[in-house]
C-alpha cells in the first residue's frame, strides 16, 4: 500500500509522455488534507459544519451553565431549552453519526438506557464536577506550543481540579511563585512536572 501511494505520487509529480498507467495526470497535484480540512481532501471530523455549529453553541449560550452542571434543575432546564443547546444537539448528532460511520474509537461505544431499557436516575450520575477532577492534558512542552497556550492549559486544569502536564521542557521558573495580578484561582503552574524535574 505505502508503495503503490509513494509511487502514485510520483508518477502524479513527474509524469512520464504518454502518462502513467492508470494515473489520472492534472496540472496540479492533490493536496491531499491529511493535516487540515480541505474542501476535496480527506474527511476529518472537525470540518467548518462542526465548527460552525458549536462556536454558535458556545457563543449564543444563554442561562448558568455553571448552575446546570453543579445540579441545579432550574437552570438545567432553561440551558436545555435554549436556542444555544438545540445548536449543540445538532453538532452532536452530526460528530457522533461521523464517529460511527467512520468506526473511530467512540463511535464503537453505545451510550443510552440499561440492557433491560431502565434509564438511569440522575442521582445515580457522577456530578460534572468530579468527573472534571479526572481530566488531564497532555505532556506538551514550553517550546513546542506558545508560552500563553502551556499557562492557560495549566490554569484551566487547575480551576476544574484536574491535571496539566508540563512536558520534558518543564516551566518558566516565574510560574513557581503566585501571579498577584492572576484572577482569583489562576495558577498557572502545572500539577504533573516531569519526571526528570520532579
Amino acid at each position: 500500500m505505502l508503495a503503490t501511494e509513494a509511487l502514485q505520487r510520483h508518477a502524479r509529480a513527474w509524469p512520464t509522455p504518454g502518462g502513467s498507467e492508470g494515473i489520472e495526470v492534472t496540472g496540479l497535484l492533490p493536496v491531499g488534507g491529511v493535516y487540515a480540512w480541505r474542501r476535496d481532501g480527506e474527511h476529518h471530523m472537525w470540518n467548518p459544519e462542526t465548527i460552525a455549529l458549536v462556536q454558535h453553541a458556545v457563543r449564543t449560550a444563554n442561562g448558568d451553565v455553571g448552575a446546570a452542571l453543579s445540579g441545579d434543575r432550574e437552570a438545567l432546564q432553561t440551558v436545555r431549552g435554549s436556542a444555544a443547546f438545540e445548536r449543540y444537539r445538532e453538532y452532536a448528532h452530526a460528530v457522533n453519526e461521523d464517529a460511527a460511520r467512520k468506526a473511530t474509537l467512540r463511535g464503537l461505544l453505545r451510550i443510552g438506557t440499561e440492557a433491560d431499557g431502565r434509564e438511569i436516575a440522575l442521582e445515580e450520575v457522577e456530578p460534572a464536577k468530579e468527573i472534571v477532577r479526572r481530566f488531564c492534558t497532555g505532556a506538551m512542552s514550553l517550546g513546542s506550543i506558545s508560552r500563553e497556550a502551556h499557562e492557560t492549559l495549566a490554569i484551566a486544569m487547575n480551576r476544574l481540579g484536574g491535571r496539566s502536564n508540563t512536558g520534558e521542557g518543564g516551566e518558566d521558573p516565574a510560574r513557581f511563585t503566585p501571579d498577584k495580578t492572576a484572577i482569583a484561582g489562576a495558577r498557572r503552574l502545572s500539577r504533573s512536572p516531569p519526571a526528570a524535574s520532579a
